[in-house]
């Protein structure tokens, strides 16, 4: 009889999950399904459980991207908690859109918005602290803290090199202003783990439009180079731009472009080949070079791995040194 039952309880299943995503423990027994069937869907690798009480159908969860598994157990979370919670923190920066390199995504992040003392879980940071209203919002039905309140606590958790490039993203795509963050900051000050965050907020450019970049950035900052201008015009005789270019050095004579894999792929034409997007990068920098008679440097990740070597090089190019080809 459980046999003939199972193939209407996992409809039904499925109806939950097209609404939530996914379906909880208490849920299934609600509607006729059993433990015994739960762990049978789980042992065929029918369902896949999530968290703790929290499951999806396996073929939906295999299809998920890692920040896509992250969000649904997220929703988990927030619907088994007991009092009410906002995703903040990294959680928050994935459901926000941000950019995010050298972050595990395998805790999920809350802030308690009853201003008590978070609990351990397995799976789970609960982070307490004062949220105001305005620094929550709401994205996809599920309450977020907002990208200004998301950035700034990012900085207490991360190092700059990881938490830059999320202020960076939300300041280039206008989800906060440099002047939200230093008054966000300044009310920050006697909070814990806060000692990075001016510094950050300092350092943080909606110009650069990567992580590539950012990383970047702050490469040549921590090296002490001479600072670049980011996403500086070049412009014909006449006034008219011809191109952008990643960082450059006018008084120098130097530029900078880093070739992250968007370069080539997001950024391709329709049609075109990967051979083709690289050759049309190649007389993109032949014409800037033509016209201005600088030269260009080309760094791409694996430099930004071995920073002392790259900063050497970019610090001999800029004196006056070879360009490596």
């Amino acid at each position: 009889m459980a046999g003939a039952k199972v193939p209407r309880v996992y409809d039904e299943l499925r109806m939950l999950c097209d609404i939530h995503g996914l379906f909880l423990r208490k849920e299934a027994l609600r509607i006729g399904c059993t433990d015994r069937i739960l762990r049978r869907a789980r042992s065929e690798k029918v369902i896949h459980r999530v968290r703790h009480g929290a499951y999806a159908f396996t073929d939906v969860w295999e299809s998920l991207t890692e920040r896509e598994r992250h969000v649904l157990s997220a929703r988990a979370v927030l619907r088994q908690a007991k009092t009410q919670l906002a995703l903040s923190h990294t959680t928050a920066a994935v459901v926000l859109g941000a950019p995010l390199w050298g972050v595990s995504l395998d805790v999920v992040h809350v802030s308690r918005l009853d201003h008590r003392a978070g609990r351990k879980e397995a799976g789970v940071v609960q982070h307490r602290g004062v949220i105001r209203d305005h620094e929550i919002v709401e994205v996809g039905g599920l309450l977020v803290t907002s990208p200004t309140r998301t950035a700034l606590d990012l900085t207490t958790i991360y190092d700059a090199s990881r938490s830059l490039p999320v202020l960076d993203h939300f300041l280039h795509h206008k989800l906060t202003t440099k002047q939200n963050l230093i008054v966000g900051a300044r009310a920050m000050t006697r909070w814990p783990n806060t000692l990075g965050t001016d510094l950050v907020v300092t350092l943080a450019d909606g110009r650069r439009e990567s992580i590539g970049e950012s990383r970047t950035f702050h490469m040549m900052w921590l090296g002490g180079l001479p600072p670049a201008e980011p996403q500086f015009k070049i412009r014909r005789a006449n006034g008219g731009v011809i191109a952008r270019v990643d960082f450059a050095w006018p008084e120098l004579g130097v530029w900078l472009e880093f070739d992250g894999e968007e370069k080539y792929t997001k950024y391709r034409k329709e049609g075109e080949s990967l051979l083709k997007a690289v050759l049309r990068e190649k007389k993109r920098e032949e014409r800037i070079c033509r016209l201005t008679g600088w030269r260009c440097i080309r760094i791409v990740w694996a430099d930004l791995y071995r920073p002392d070597r790259t900063v050497a090089y970019i610090a001999s190019v800029l004196a006056g040194g070879p360009v490596h080809i």
